[in-house]
């Protein structure tokens, strides 16, 4: 065999083992292993590789920030940021139709803020959110729904884990992509309240209006959010913002890494102070980052270990070559790469995607012309393959929000939960159509900054 001939029997192969439940840093660090002792044709080079591989990857600097966010998703879920969150949305937007929905996406948006992880968001919105609406009177299919497709905000709205993942896969900047991915997270929070709105009006008992909250009622709940606020803006903002006042010289306030590092300890003695955090949770959440960790630093050794098999056969570049040659319309590969993480996202979780996928499409779209400058090209194709990936959480079979949601409600048919999160699944194929035809959007705050 040559050419592509095998990378593609090995990526075969490798979707294969995926499908038959084999764990996905497994399945690509064997893929990777035994196809260069293939290539190479002796297994000496390759067991010389990992003496030095492992080392060379987990001493990345710029990993350190992946353990450190976590860690701050852990201490939000266990603070009580969501029930805070929850109340002030609820007594801003409950009077509404779909008001309870409506504010358990802004309650999400805003955990999602300090989390980072879309699973911990579903989970922590969920219990708060959907008793609430039960006891309300929503509909199972609206209530479930809402909150399968608000806890997709927490890997788009920055910090999130998967864009510190594709900025290193892609040598992007980690800050810039935060940015970029802030308008496009508003427009799905904005797009999900949309979807809630058009849902309650066509089936007005799906959703009831609650009781109008009084203005004092309001401000006081509002204010009972502003540790939030800073955390955020105190993250964001020192890593973005133009701190040259404070140091001299000096734009950003501190590194992305540094950023994480302050985002954490503001969580943890949030929780302390409001007293939701407890000796015994503080010591859980160590532990719970620290093993969510080692399975995406594994995960991130296998993908290292099929990246290297993938470059000693110099795969991604002559795909790109080919794709040149062939004259294709740099929109139409961009769409077919679209569609694919669109059905690969309903059995693969995203990290496993992006790691997979990114060696092999990014050279690709390196070296097609959509009038955008490398880094832009760059940034803009992350936010669009992040969103698709995340359509994959709420789509079955293995949208894996519906299962925490629907474990939460469990008299619930998951044929239910389906139904109602339809919806907002179209409205994120409504925004990945509207960003990918229009890359300014994307990338206009990333302007106005940098």
């Amino acid at each position: 065999m040559s050419g592509f001939e095998v990378p593609a029997v090995a990526f075969g192969l490798l979707l294969l083992a995926i499908f038959l439940r084999v764990p996905i840093a497994v399945a690509m660090g064997m893929t990777g292993f035994f196809g260069t002792w293939y290539v190479l044709g002796r297994p000496g080079p390759v067991l010389a590789q990992l003496k030095t591989l492992s080392y060379d990857t987990f001493s990345s600097y710029s990993l350190s920030i992946v353990p450190l966010f976590l860690l701050m998703g852990q201490f939000a879920t266990k603070s009580g940021m969501s029930a805070a969150l929850f109340a002030a949305a609820s007594d801003w937007l409950g009077h509404r139709r779909g008001g309870i929905a409506m504010a358990s996406v802004g309650a999400c948006a805003g955990f999602g803020a300090v989390c980072g992880s879309s699973l911990a968001t579903a989970s922590t919105m969920g219990q708060v959110a959907l008793p609430e609406m039960r006891k309300r009177g929503y509909s199972d299919a609206l209530a479930t729904g809402v909150l399968a497709a608000g806890g997709t905000l927490g890997i788009l709205i920055p910090p999130s884990v998967i864009l510190v993942i594709y900025a290193i896969l892609t040598e992007q900047n980690i800050v810039k992509m935060f940015i970029a991915a802030l308008v496009p997270g508003v427009l799905a929070a904005f797009g999900y309240m949309v979807t809630v709105a058009i849902y309650a009006r066509l089936n007005p008992g799906a959703a009831p209006t609650a009781e109008r909250r009084p203005y004092g009622e309001r401000l006081r709940t509002l204010l009972g959010i502003w540790p939030v606020v800073v955390i955020f803006g105190l993250v964001i903002g020192g890593i973005a913002g133009d701190w040259n006042w404070v140091r001299p010289g000096v734009q950003a306030l501190f590194t992305p890494t540094e950023g994480a590092a302050v985002g954490a300890v503001a969580t943890a003695l949030y929780g302390i102070a409001t007293g939701g955090l407890t000796f015994r949770g503080f010591l859980d959440s160590i532990l719970e980052a620290a093993i969510a960790s080692a399975m995406i630093f594994l995960i991130i050794l296998g993908a290292q270990l099929f990246n290297s098999f993938l470059a000693f056969t110099q795969a991604p570049q002559r795909m790109a070559e080919w794709v040149v040659a062939q004259g294709y319309a740099p929109y139409m590969v961009l769409a077919l790469m679209l569609l694919f993480y669109l059905a690969f996202g309903c059995i693969m979780d995203s990290l496993s995607m992006i790691l997979l996928t990114i060696p092999i499409f990014f050279p690709i779209i390196e070296v097609l012309d959509f009038g955008l400058s490398p880094e832009q090209a760059g940034i803009w194709f992350g936010i669009l393959a992040l969103i698709v990936v995340e359509v994959g959480l709420i789509t079955p079979p293995v949208g894996m929000n519906l299962f925490i949601i629907n474990s939460l409600a469990g008299d619930v048919p998951m044929s239910r939960t389906y139904r109602g999160v339809l919806p907002f699944v179209i409205s994120d194929l409504v925004r990945v159509v509207i960003l990918a035809a229009f890359p300014a959007i994307t990338l206009w705050l990333v302007g106005v900054m940098f």
